[in-house]
């Protein structure tokens, strides 16, 4: 998403661009977000379908002749693109208003909970609830490889905590729960912005949000969407805000 003047576009690129991290890994960047498809002894796992590609799971399936399951790491629109080409998708249930009533989506929710593991066969993942950017954002831990696949709410780039569904509180309170995974990785890969980031991002993005809510940062109101939205600069990144945040 870019900025012109005092509106905010999404800018649309051609075609996806596959780049391999490792043997068993690889992001897909389209659209201005990011998403990654990952492979394990028994089978492989997509996280998150684009915004604009089509064929998303021929494309994945061209790079493993494993079976693939699809996740998703919250119900916005650019994370969310290809999920029609799946019988069915992982997802946190509390997402489940966002992504059927709020993005008039459809499809079968395989649900996922706080804590539970996703077994690739020799790479395991662990899921993280947090709240905020919406109401069933959730976090991967890639326990081999101490890598977090952070959806939204970890980056360098534009947090959207404004308008239905986002919280800028519970955003806060969500990215505390990482304490629990403390020493246990040591890089983040997120959907959107600067890839890779270091985990020191996290305490400067809940420090910055905090500001905002203490009134300490000074705001822009700019137009997203057609909605009128306050941009606050923490240094780190950009949140977007409600206009009448309390």
């Amino acid at each position: 998403m870019t900025r012109r003047g005092d509106l905010w576009y999404i800018e649309y690129m051609a075609d996806p661009v596959i780049i391999k991290i490792d043997d068993d890994t690889w992001r897909i960047e389209n659209d201005g977000v990011r998403f990654f498809l990952l492979k394990g002894k028994e089978k492989a796992l997509l996280i998150d379908s684009g915004m604009n590609v089509k064929g998303v799971r021929e494309m994945a399936e061209h790079l493993t002749d494993l079976p693939i399951v699809l996740l998703n790491t919250h119900g916005d629109i650019d994370h969310v693109g290809g999920n029609d080409e799946f019988p069915s998708f992982m997802m946190h249930p509390s997402e489940a208003a966002n992504y059927y009533g709020m993005q008039k989506r459809i499809g079968i929710i395989d649900p996922v909970y706080d804590g539970d593991i996703i077994d690739l066969g020799d790479r395991k993942l662990e899921v993280m609830l947090t709240p905020g950017h919406t109401p069933g954002s959730i976090m991967l831990l890639d326990t081999s490889k101490g890598v977090v696949f952070s959806g939204d709410s970890i980056q360098d780039g534009n947090i959207f905590l404004f308008g239905p569904m986002r919280d800028i509180r519970a955003y806060t309170l969500g990215l505390k729960r990482l304490d629990k995974w403390k020493g246990r990785f040591d890089i983040v890969y997120p959907s959107h912005g600067t890839f890779p980031v270091s985990p020191s991002i996290i305490n400067k993005l809940i420090d910055g949000a905090k500001k905002v809510m203490r009134h300490e940062v000074a705001g822009n109101k700019v137009s997203v969407f057609g909605m009128d939205v306050m941009v606050y600069d923490i240094g780190c990144a950009k949140i977007l805000g409600d206009v009448n945040e309390k």
